[in-house]
């Protein structure tokens, strides 16, 4: 339904109950015996006044389209991007530190999925993508971040050098990760007021975006493959930043 999207698996709906139950309208289990996680989406689903209905296993699988439902899926409101004035006037409001992911070009849902996970785990609320030639939330992206996506709020923008230029008039310094870079991203010392920038799967950040950086960083490799997955680079960056500013409130930490 071009109306509704379906969202698959425990750890996704359970987030979705917990953060905005409003927007599911309907959750579907699987007949037949149930796991004790199963019953507690039934019993909150109800508690919360949400349609429940039960299918077969095959009318599941046919449903999440290859997607793994454990036993479970939910018809939800589409995803509602949050508007770039709302980030600008959260910088404006904020004194602190502040922390924003920006995505240039990621069009793997697994990569953009886990992505979110990592930065809803190390605090970041606030994420930017480009509205063409990226992958959007879509419920493989809520399903491989783990619910996290939930408690994150994306802002997808139509010039995404022009944004990036505004968070910088806002007093964020912005850093990206690029292999191309001499200088090793742990022998920096980064500001708590930040923009990290992660580039696509394949050609890493555009050259126009790059230009927008205050400074480009790397992550050392030893072995005989060039590049780490854009995933797993990231998850390294954001805990060393983690690392450098543990005892700092972020303001782009707060829901």
């Amino acid at each position: 339904m071009k109306d509704r999207d379906l969202l698959c698996g425990v750890n996704p709906i359970i987030e979705k109950l917990k953060t905005t139950p409003a927007q599911i309208t309907e959750i579907i289990l699987m007949q037949g015996p149930q796991r004790a996680t199963l019953h507690g989406i039934e019993f909150e689903g109800r508690r919360l006044g949400i349609k429940i209905s039960y299918r077969s296993p095959r009318v599941l699988d046919q449903l999440a389209r290859g997607q793994k439902h454990q036993g479970v899926v939910a018809w939800v409101e589409p995803y509602s991007y949050r508007s770039f004035s709302d980030l600008e006037q959260g910088l404006r409001k904020s004194q602190g530190a502040y922390w924003v992911l920006v995505l240039d070009g990621i069009t793997d849902p697994r990569n953009f999925g886990a992505l979110l996970r990592t930065a809803e785990a190390v605090g970041i609320r606030d994420v930017m993508i480009p509205k063409d030639r990226s992958v959007g939330v879509t419920p493989a992206v809520a399903k491989a971040s783990a619910g996290a996506i939930h408690h994150m709020r994306i802002f997808r923008v139509a010039n995404l050098r022009r944004a990036i230029a505004a968070l910088k008039k806002q007093g964020l310094w912005i850093v990206g990760l690029e292999a191309t870079s001499r200088v090793e991203f742990h022998r920096r010392n980064y500001p708590a007021r930040i923009a990290v920038v992660l580039g696509s799967e394949g050609r890493g950040i555009r050259p126009l975006v790059q230009k927008e950086c205050d400074f480009l960083v790397a992550i050392p490799m030893c072995g005989q493959i060039s590049s780490l997955n854009v995933s797993v680079a990231g998850a390294v960056f954001l805990y060393e930043l983690l690392r450098q500013h543990s005892s700092i409130d972020k303001d782009g930490g707060k829901s």
